[in-house]
């Protein structure tokens, strides 16, 4: 698009607010805790430098150019400038709103084009992914994952290819079988009525999470409803500006939840509590939904957020284990919840935790941020293995499962083979009494 002096680059419809942009004071609070501003040292790369561009855009100073657009797509999302900035700039609904107006009116090549295409096609979709897991399946159990990985074939493959396959979790018949169902009981005098968000990545490659959500919610005394036509809350979407996607995602997660009639919507994915709690505002200019998007996002709770409000009634077992719990940036950031995780491992007897250097900073997950810059992710993800290493714990253990994948992936190549597990994993096998090593 070209410069038209005076005339913004974005178009009438939610364009980037002006008085957001004036809120930023340029101070550099933020540039410590920015992800690519920590690798790369750019300017424009960093929060005030993005929220710079966007003001120069809103004033026709500059074009939706390719470097334009490069710098917003190297930014995670993650919100480390949230919490550092002493202003209370509200870059995400900056970032947020810049997106969906790139998505609207930059040309992308058709290679970005198809393959963003492909994973908004696949991974909102439970249906489609598990259909597609059942080759997944037998490319990792008859060993022609290991045969590629050894032979050196993958790199081949274009790097974004090559990203989404090391990035895939381990598959099981068990997992990949299981169907939650409708309601579970609560054990003992029921304290509170809530749904469970399953997720759509989250149902078919993390299973075992859900399962241990239920029951640790159930152990506390929450009868569990489970809506079986839940979906996508649209958290991927509206982190990369795909804005119709994932308004239409938000209303259908309303629709089902609010028929379920709970009391609170617990959420074991951090990126997709941080949109949920964010649905008033992304809904605010639809008469059917805003006061109803605005009503559920205060229902939604993360699941160490529930549990820090119920008194802990069933017993914990010891598990002596030395762990490093990260942060998952749409948690401590985006919803700025911290404390709670911590304050729940630690009730655990016998748990250590450990704290992870550099914690506020992203490991590289960031949604599809690892499959659309892997080179970015894999220098994030490599640095932040490197800082759980040094604690010399036994685990990693986060609240987000795109988080656990990408330090997996880490730890792989560092050839330290540590397990990650979900925050909510541990406690289940705590109230259990079972191993997790």
């Amino acid at each position: 698009m070209e410069v038209q002096p005076g005339k913004s680059i974005f178009d009438q419809h939610h364009p980037p607010e002006r008085g957001l942009i004036d809120d930023c004071v340029h101070c550099g609070f933020c540039l410590p805790t920015c992800p690519t501003y920590a690798l790369w040292g750019e300017e424009m790369d960093s929060p005030r430098g993005r929220i710079y561009l966007m003001k120069l855009g809103t004033e026709g100073k500059a074009e939706l150019s390719n470097t334009f657009v490069e710098h917003f797509d190297r930014c995670l999302g993650c919100m480390a400038c949230l919490t550092a900035c002493p202003s209370g700039v509200q870059y995400e609904k900056l970032i947020e709103t810049t997106r969906a107006q790139i998505e609207r009116n930059y040309p992308r090549s058709l290679a970005d084009r198809l393959f963003r295409k492909l994973i908004f096609a696949l991974f909102p979709h439970p249906r489609r992914l598990r259909v597609m897991a059942l080759p997944l399946l037998l490319y990792q159990r008859s060993g022609l994952q290991k045969f590629l990985r050894r032979s050196g074939f993958l790199k081949l493959l274009p790097i974004r290819l090559q990203a989404m396959e090391a990035l895939l979790p381990d598959l099981s018949r068990e997992s990949l079988r299981v169907r939650m169902p409708h309601r579970i009981p609560a054990q003992g005098a029921k304290r509170m009525r809530v749904g469970l968000l399953l997720g759509c990545v989250q149902q078919v490659f993390f299973a075992d999470v859900n399962q241990a959500t239920a029951r640790v919610l159930a152990a506390e005394g929450c009868e569990v409803i489970i809506p079986p036509n839940q979906g996508c809350c649209g958290a991927l979407m509206v982190h990369a500006g795909v804005e119709e996607q994932a308004l239409a995602f938000a209303r259908q997660t309303i629709d089902v939840f609010e028929e379920a009639g709970v009391d609170a919507i617990v959420i074991n994915a951090a990126g997709c509590g941080s949109s949920m709690k964010g649905y008033g505002y992304l809904l605010r200019d639809d008469p059917a939904y805003a006061e109803r998007a605005r009503k559920f996002a205060g229902k939604c709770k993360d699941i160490s957020e529930i549990l820090c409000e119920l008194p802990a009634q069933a017993k914990r077992n010891p598990l002596p284990l030395r762990i490093a719990y990260h942060d998952a940036c749409h948690l401590q950031h985006a919803q700025r919840i911290k404390q709670q995780p911590r304050d729940v491992l630690r009730e655990i007897p016998g748990l250590e935790v450990l704290e992870v250097p550099e914690s506020a900073l992203c490991c590289g997950s960031a949604g599809i941020y690892n499959l659309i810059e892997p080179k970015a992710a894999q220098q994030l993800g490599d640095r932040k293995v490197s800082n759980v290493l040094s604690t010399g714990a036994q685990m990693v253990v986060s609240s987000n499962p795109g988080c656990l994948l990408q330090l997996r992936n880490g730890l792989e190549r560092a050839r330290k083979p540590i397990a990650t597990r979900h925050i909510v994993e541990v406690l289940d096998a705590s109230i259990r009494g079972t191993s997790l090593i």
